[in-house]
């Protein structure tokens, strides 16, 4: 039971890992996983007691956790055959993955628990003692599954042989318990082993395509077919950052040039003292480093495996012009100095995934500390219609600075289209229209909203604090 409770923690966690590819890492999928494996909790352990009732329990141990097993391996072939269809759909999508992948193993598992009650119970005068032993029994290993996956497996071993061990060793666990309590149990436990292995190489024949598997995204490199020194950053399956090994000035996605536009157009002349709040491919770092010689870049970056491919397949150099700092920007940007950075890039979001405590009033009362009087933050934002997201993180950066703007395209300016938003803040004035022909200079036909007519885009939303920010249901477009 220990065991069972461990294992259905285990998937829980990992869940949120094998669909993060196709419905993103955010609040409403962690609330989809979690709601779905209570209800197959709820559900199993219901059932589990109604069947204990009717059958023996010695000869139904032992199959629960060998079917309970062979459900947990299959979770990995179900996500990758339903996940490609259901990307992006919102929390439906969330909801139907998890429910197919994860209600019937945590259903199963949880049906441990009344069966082991049954069998343990011999004297009305001990039921409190036996319950509550055996459900203290169950939280140890539901905490030891959840401590050990978040703190040691899913930093160490690849999400897909996490689950298959699991399911493994629930298979040959519930295979040896049928062996001891069950009777004439031995050809129905080999035929269910057999089963087993049609699940598990279905999980090992799911390539992942990882370089790096990091705690938070599978993580790896992609050559450009088409320029030779070209290569793409993927975090999961999003498009995370384009680096130019040989032309570090080339930069290939539209917000990288936006960001380049503002830095060019409105920061001080001359070498530039930088932060970045996410490393990516450490494209702009490279980039202020070639067409402002002398910059001194300092990048926060969360994932330790970023950093690693950057250095092993993006070329990626450090020292004392380029300080990468590894941890999370909201705890490691209070030990940078104040007025210490001409500039703050801010380019931690990607694809679905929002780290919404980067967006608040009190991470920007942090960013404009650390600017210098004339500094300029530069923040790239991904939001789809309506918007209300991107709105509400206008109309927080105008409450910490003196000065915004907005650089979109033009359906994204009139609320019709999504994608990458680029705000700039400063407190000292921004020019929108030198700032927009900048950025027609560079190839870009996007417009510069500012003052009055970003006041108007903003249309009236609510600002984000750290006891409010719904940064995931503003940004998804079912929300209303």
């Amino acid at each position: 039971m220990f065991l069972a409770a461990a294992a259905i923690l285990v998937l829980e966690i990992v869940a949120a890992r094998l669909l993060a590819p196709y419905v993103g890492v955010t609040l409403e999928t962690y609330t989809g996983i979690i709601g779905t494996v209570l209800a197959g909790i709820a559900f199993g352990s219901w059932y589990g007691g109604r069947l204990a009732d009717r059958l023996d329990p010695r000869a139904l141990l032992g199959p629960i956790v060998v079917v309970g097993g062979i459900l947990a391996m299959a979770a990995v072939p179900i996500v990758e055959g339903l996940g490609e269809p259901l990307r992006g759909g919102g929390p439906t999508a969330v909801v139907a993955l998890a429910l197919v992948a994860f209600f019937a193993p945590a259903a199963v598992l949880s049906a441990v628990q009344p069966t082991v009650a049954k069998l343990q119970l011999h004297r009305l005068e001990h039921t409190g003692e036996v319950v509550g032993g055996l459900s203290a029994l169950a939280t140890a290993g539901a905490l030891v599954g959840t401590f050990l996956t978040g703190f040691v497996l899913v930093a160490r071993v690849p999400t897909r042989p996490i689950v298959l061990g699991v399911g493994l060793a629930l298979v040959l666990g519930g295979a040896a318990l049928w062996l001891l309590l069950g009777r004439r149990a031995r050809v129905l436990t080999g035929t269910l082993l057999v089963l087993a292995l049609v699940p598990a190489s279905a999980a090992l024949a799911v390539e992942d395509g990882c370089q790096i598997a990091s705690a938070y995204s599978c993580v790896r490199v992609v050559e450009d077919p088409e320029r030779e020194g070209g290569r793409t950053l993927l975090l999961d399956t999003a498009r995370n950052s384009y680096v130019d090994l040989d032309d570090p000035t080339h930069l290939e996605f539209r917000y990288a040039r936006a960001f380049a536009a503002a830095i060019d157009t409105l920061a001080p002349a001359g070498p530039l003292d930088a932060l970045h709040i996410g490393g990516g491919g450490f494209t702009m770092p490279r980039y202020l480093a070639a067409t402002r010689p002398g910059s001194r870049s300092v990048v926060l970056e969360l994932d330790p495996a970023v950093v690693e491919i950057g250095r092993t397949r993006l070329d990626l150099e450090t020292g004392p012009d380029l300080r990468v700092r590894v941890g999370d920007a909201r705890q490691t940007i209070d030990d940078e100095p104040r007025d210490g950075y001409d500039v703050v890039v801010g380019d931690a979001f990607s694809g679905l995934t929002v780290p919404w405590h980067l967006t608040t009033v009190e991470m920007l009362r942090a960013i404009r500390d650390r600017l210098t009087p004339r500094g300029l933050y530069v923040l790239n934002l991904i939001d789809l219609p309506p918007l209300r997201f991107g709105r509400a993180e206008a109309a927080t950066l105008g409450e910490v600075f003196e000065h915004v703007a907005l650089i979109a395209t033009p359906p994204m300016a009139q609320g019709q289209d999504g994608g990458n938003h680029v705000f700039v803040a400063s407190d000292e004035p921004i020019d929108p229209v030198a700032l927009e022909a900048a950025v027609r200079s560079a190839g870009g036909f996007e417009v510069v909203l500012a003052g009055a007519t970003l006041d108007a885009w903003i249309d009236g939303e609510r600002s984000l604090r750290d006891d409010f920010a719904p940064v995931d249901q503003l940004l998804t477009p079912y929300t209303g």
